[in-house]
């Protein structure tokens, strides 16, 4: 597989410990380690690849959280990943009516966090002085390029996603998207949702025609059974943090749900709405990069993170079929003003963005 230059560059300042993990987590996925496998010890581990203990523990640690692992006291840390089945993982069967649905505690629900109005009017002059008249230069339809690129840029760093700004769709917001996904994919599909989920989404699906299923949800993303029943062709899933329930699904459920969509030649809508602001310090992987060619379109949007009154989102296309997908939304003009994306692009290009989002989580885990 050709990795790009900037993937290789990415890769090389990654920490000793980040390292690790996607060494092991790709091991893990591609049953080099076996399901309830015993893994190397953190002393052998840190023989072999030359860090010190404390950084194996690090990297045991993220994969623990994750689900891929599970420590077991005195006696190590064995694979507790499995996709052998798709419907029922040991994590995923479907509970009985005694049990109640636990939400997680470690992702917190901030304030309305205001993007620094200073930084923002500092972003917004320094633009105004830069770009001149060619502000008013019509947009791509897809959104300016160098926004785009800025976007990539900031999946690679953030998300692990890497992906073409030319699979990068620019929009109003993610109500505005989720019209256009309907657009792309057609009326004909039934669309499934979370049970429950953010109202506006069935909402929007429903006023522009689509018939929607709706899928109960379990204390870890959609129940096993609800999703093998269904007769959804398209399924929008909040996997990160789901509204309202406030469900994380792991990495188990996130697996079923790419077989899900392979097995029925389907596709899923990642909504990633709430990503930025978690309390952790791992990154997730997204079902973007879990299956980045066929099944998964991306949505995010920079309205939580900087401010609801900035309608600006995206949605990222998978690689096989971006060209085919936009061809069905190509006469659509760009519905974000060309002055909020230049101010945007530098936000994203000079760090202010992700300073930002460092110093709400800095709030939030104190």
């Amino acid at each position: 597989m050709k990795i790009s230059s900037w993937r290789i560059f990415y890769m090389i300042r990654q920490p000793a410990y980040l390292r690790v993990y996607y060494k092991l987590r790709d091991q893990i996925t591609g049953k080099a380690y076996q399901f309830g496998q015993r893994l190397p010890s953190k002393r052998q581990l840190a023989d072999t690849e030359h860090v010190s203990v404390i950084t194996i523990g690090h990297a045991y640690d993220l994969l623990a959280e994750e689900g891929y692992v599970e420590a077991k006291e005195r006696s190590g840390y064995y694979v507790s990943f499995s996709d052998a089945d798709p419907f029922l993982s040991k994590n995923t069967m479907p509970r009985g009516e005694e049990q109640t649905e636990s939400y997680h505690e470690d992702f917190v629900i901030p304030p309305v966090e205001h993007f620094p109005f200073m930084t923002y009017a500092r972003t917004v002059r320094k633009v105004l002085a830069d770009e001149g008249e060619k502000l008013f230069v019509k947009s791509e339809n897809q959104g300016r390029a160098d926004l785009r690129q800025a976007i990539a840029s900031y999946l690679l760093r953030n998300r692990g996603m890497e992906v073409s700004p030319s699979q990068i769709l620019v929009g109003s917001g993610a109500e505005y998207l989720y019209g256009m996904v309907v657009t792309m994919l057609g009326r004909a599909r039934i669309y499934g949702v979370e049970d429950p989920s953010y109202e506006m989404i069935e909402k929007i699906y429903d006023q522009n025609g689509v018939t929607v299923e709706k899928l109960k949800m379990g204390p870890d993303g959609i129940r096993s059974e609800a999703l093998k029943k269904s007769r959804a062709e398209v399924l929008h899933v909040t996997p990160f943090h789901s509204y309202p329930s406030g469900v994380i699904a792991d990495i188990t459920k996130r697996a079923e749900y790419i077989n899900w969509a392979k097995h029925r030649n389907a596709f899923i809508i990642e909504d990633d709405y709430d990503s930025e602001f978690t309390v952790k310090t791992r990154r997730e992987d997204t079902l973007f990069s879990m299956e980045p060619k066929r099944h998964v379109i991306y949505i995010n949007t920079f309205s939580r993170t900087i401010s609801h009154a900035t309608r600006v989102g995206y949605m990222v296309l998978p690689s096989e079929l971006s060209s085919s997908l936009l061809s069905k939304v190509s006469f659509y003009s760009c519905t974000v003003p060309v002055l909020d994306q230049a101010v945007l692009t530098e936000l994203l290009n000079s760090g202010e963005f992700e300073r930002h989002i460092n110093r709400v989580r800095r709030r939030l885990r104190e």
